[in-house]
C-alpha cells in the first residue's frame, strides 16, 4: 500500500513516515502543496495524508484540484483547527476524514486503515436502492436519469445508507462508519450532512428516501 504525506513541518512528516513504514506501508513525502498535488496526481497512491496549512498551495486547494482532476484517492486532512466550520470546509473540499493536531499515532493508524479499507471496498459493482444508483469507482450518483453531484463525504454517507437501506442508523453508527470519530464530536456535523443529502437526493423528487426516526437516527426507505 502506497501513502503520500504532504506536510511542511519536517519533524511531523518524518514522525508519520517512520511510523507508517514500520507498518510496511510504502511512504512518499512532500513538503509543499504544489509538489504534493503533482505527486498525488502522478502517483498510484492508496491514501494521501494532507496538512491544511502548506506553502505554495494550501491543503484545501490541493484536495479541490485533486477532485476536479477526477482523482478519487482517499484524503486524510491534518489541521490545528477543529471548529465545526473548519471541519465542514475540509470535508466539503473533498477530503474523506479529518484529524486535529496534536494526535496520538494510534489514532492516525486507525484512520489510515479505515480509509484504505473503504477505498478498496469502493472498487466494486454499482450499488442501487429504489431509483438511486451509485458508481463506487467514479463516485457518480443518479436518481432515475438525473445525475446528482456530491462531495466525497456526501458520497460516503449516502453509500453507507444505501448499503444499509431500510435499517435505522443512529448518529453513533454513522460516526463510526463514515468518520471514525467519537459520536459526541460529530453530532452536529452528521445532521449538517444529512441535510445536504436531503436537499440533493430528495429535494426535487416527489418520493422522499431519507427519513428521520425521532430519537433514534435516520433511515433510507421509500415513501
Amino acid at each position: 500500500m502506497k501513502i503520500l504525506i504532504v506536510e511542511d513541518e519536517k519533524k511531523v512528516a518524518s514522525f508519520i513516515k517512520r511510523g507508517l513504514a514500520d507498518e510496511n506501508y510504502d511512504v512518499a513525502v512532500s513538503h509543499d502543496g504544489v509538489d504534493g498535488l503533482k505527486q498525488a496526481l502522478n502517483g498510484d497512491f492508496n491514501l494521501v495524508i494532507l496538512d491544511v496549512s502548506l506553502p505554495k498551495k494550501d491543503g484545501i486547494a490541493v484536495v479541490n484540484e485533486l477532485r476536479a482532476a477526477g482523482s478519487r484517492v482517499p484524503v486524510l486532512m491534518l489541521t490545528a483547527r477543529d471548529t465545526t466550520e473548519d471541519v465542514v470546509a475540509g470535508l466539503d473540499a473533498g477530503s474523506d476524514d479529518y484529524l486535529t493536531k496534536p494526535f496520538a499515532f494510534a489514532e492516525l493508524q486507525a484512520r489510515v486503515r479505515a480509509l484504505i479499507r473503504r477505498g478498496e471496498q469502493d472498487r466494486g459493482a454499482e450499488i442501487r436502492f429504489a431509483d438511486l444508483r451509485l458508481d463506487p469507482v467514479s463516485h457518480q450518483v443518479w436518481r432515475g436519469q438525473t445525475e446528482i453531484a456530491l462531495t466525497a463525504k456526501e458520497y460516503a454517507l449516502l453509500a453507507y445508507m444505501v448499503r444499509n437501506a431500510e435499517n435505522v442508523l443512529s448518529r453513533a453508527n454513522i460516526a463510526d462508519n463514515c468518520w471514525e470519530y467519537p459520536f459526541e464530536t460529530f453530532t452536529n456535523i452528521i445532521d449538517v450532512y444529512i441535510n445536504y443529502l436531503r436537499k440533493k437526493v430528495d429535494g426535487k423528487f416527489p418520493t422522499k428516501l431519507i427519513h428521520t426516526v425521532r430519537g433514534k437516527g435516520y433511515i433510507l426507505k421509500e415513501g
